[in-house]
């Protein structure tokens, strides 16, 4: 069985981070979305819930992190060519993101940074194949 990555994001509005997320191309499992939580697919085996404040409280004892104001994780994706860093970073813009900060090229690997509606950091990145080398 193949493992797989469940990042679980707290949110405010639950129906404008579905929006959100559906602008940017994203589809959700309606078998694990309801009106706490939503199950969006990222790739076959990475996933991030949506979780109402409500809902991610639950989950842990600690205060929810207002991530507009400080920062406890960035999630990083990669795609297939510059091409679809930029598109999906636009997508995301044009949905209501804000640029998180400048985007980075270094010729081998560029990337671009989104913070989402509840201000996670979202840094979509491509790197050439050939350039990685064999651990």
């Amino acid at each position: 069985m193949a493992t797989n990555i469940f990042v679980n994001l707290p949110v405010r509005n639950l129906e404008a981070s579905k929006t959100f997320f559906g602008a940017l191309g994203f589809a959700f499992n309606a078998q694990f979305t309801d009106e706490t939580a939503a199950a969006m697919v990222i790739d076959e085996n990475i996933f991030a819930m949506l979780l109402t404040h409500e809902k991610f409280a639950q989950f842990t004892p600690k205060t929810i992190a207002d991530a507009h104001t400080s920062s406890e994780v960035l999630i990083a994706l990669s795609r297939d060519s510059k091409d679809a860093v930029i598109a999906l970073f636009d997508k995301a813009i044009a949905a209501g993101a804000t640029q998180a900060r400048p985007g980075d090229d270094y010729g081998f690997m560029m990337s671009r940074a989104f913070s989402d509606l509840d201000g996670h950091i979202w840094e979509i990145m491509w790197m050439d194949p050939s350039f990685v080398q064999p651990g």
